[in-house]
């Protein structure tokens, strides 16, 4: 983890000390810059599916909360009777390039973990490949009749009806800079673009908010919720691990955001950082055997061949004002042209 901790300080700190990377940055910026105005041109062609599509995304490298706002917004969907597909490129998978149908015992490490998670928390249907039209396809002919797409802002082969950016409202878009002097994939003024932009909070310090005049603005609030058993299911009490030694997993892209939100729940932890998508080793574990030990829900989808009897997941709970969410979701659908009954959520 030193060279992505390493990574973390230049990106996260005073603009200057990218200074040296600043022409590289330069050149990526061309890059992308051409690449949308090749789609722009209709040179490069966007491929549109049969059922309205929302991309979920972000504009900088991991770490922002992307995945968990993907699934309450496929939740969401769902709860207002629409059958939801999810679609994602199975990143850590080893057959990213093909086309699979995902369900919860699906090996991660083919589909990759994210999958699993999607999976084994939705009653929708989730596909994978690094073709997201192809996988967009597949979800709609599994009956899917809304597409999500869990990453992907930058797949604009994909056509879409909204797109979704997610930014960690404590860390924002870092020192402002693109690949490789800082964390964006695409120039701040992407978010001008979108359709909305939802802040996600942990529960520490935020930045000031960003001045993003046209999209509508989303606060969401990201809580740890209860354990559960990685091997038996059973469920407890984020509480009851008050006063016991416990060593905390998480190979997500930022880590330490785990690690804060169970010191927040009043929990002594150990923290141990694991590369984003990485997967503990069962023979090099770097916490005591016999260890009480919490992760996060990617990394439990990893171990449940080897899990130790006191390894824990935390559920990771997504929590936006009533209201706000109703009239989120009622603005989505009145937007790709779908209507539904469904039910309010809290």
């Amino acid at each position: 983890m030193n060279g992505d901790a390493a990574l973390q300080r230049l990106w996260y700190g005073p603009r200057w000390m990218s200074v040296p990377l600043w022409p590289l940055a330069w050149l990526f910026r061309a890059v992308v810059s051409i690449r949308r105005l090749l789609y722009r041109a209709g040179l490069l062609r966007a491929q549109r599916v049969s059922v309205p599509v929302i991309v979920v995304g972000n504009i900088t490298v991991g770490g922002t909360g992307k995945t968990p706002v993907a699934g309450w917004l496929a939740r969401g969907l769902a709860l207002r009777g629409f059958r939801v597909g999810v679609v994602l490129r199975g990143y850590g998978g080893s057959a990213s390039h093909k086309v699979q149908v995902v369900t919860a015992a699906s090996d991660p490490r083919e589909v990759g973990d994210e999958a699993v998670v999607h999976a084994a928390s939705g009653p929708h249907v989730v596909v994978t490949a690094a073709d997201r039209v192809a996988a967009a396809r597949r979800a709609v002919a599994e009956g899917a009749e809304i597409v999500v797409c869990d990453d992907g802002l930058q797949h604009l082969r994909l056509a879409r009806d909204y797109e979704v950016a997610v930014i960690d409202a404590a860390r924002g878009l870092g020192n402002g800079q693109l690949l490789p002097a800082g964390p964006l994939r695409e120039p701040p003024g992407r978010l001008e673009s979108v359709d909305a932009v939802v802040f996600t909070q942990r529960g520490g310090p935020t930045r000031p908010a960003l001045a993003v005049r046209r999209p509508l603005t989303v606060t969401a609030r990201l809580t740890p919720g209860d354990a559960v058993n990685v091997s038996t299911g059973e469920r407890r009490a984020l509480d009851s691990f008050h006063g016991r030694a416990v060593h905390a997993a998480a190979g997500i892209g930022h880590p330490e955001a785990f690690f804060e939100a169970l010191r927040s729940a009043g929990l002594e932890v150990a923290g141990h950082a694991l590369a984003d998508h990485a997967a503990l080793d069962p023979g090099r574990l770097p916490f005591p055997a016999g260890a009480t030990v919490l992760m996060t829900a990617k990394d439990a989808v990893k171990c449940r061949s080897f899990a130790g009897a006191d390894w824990w997941f935390v559920e990771l709970g997504v929590h936006l004002d009533r209201t706000a969410t109703n009239d989120w979701l009622a603005q989505i659908l009145e937007r790709v042209g779908l209507t539904g009954a469904g039910v309010n959520l809290g």
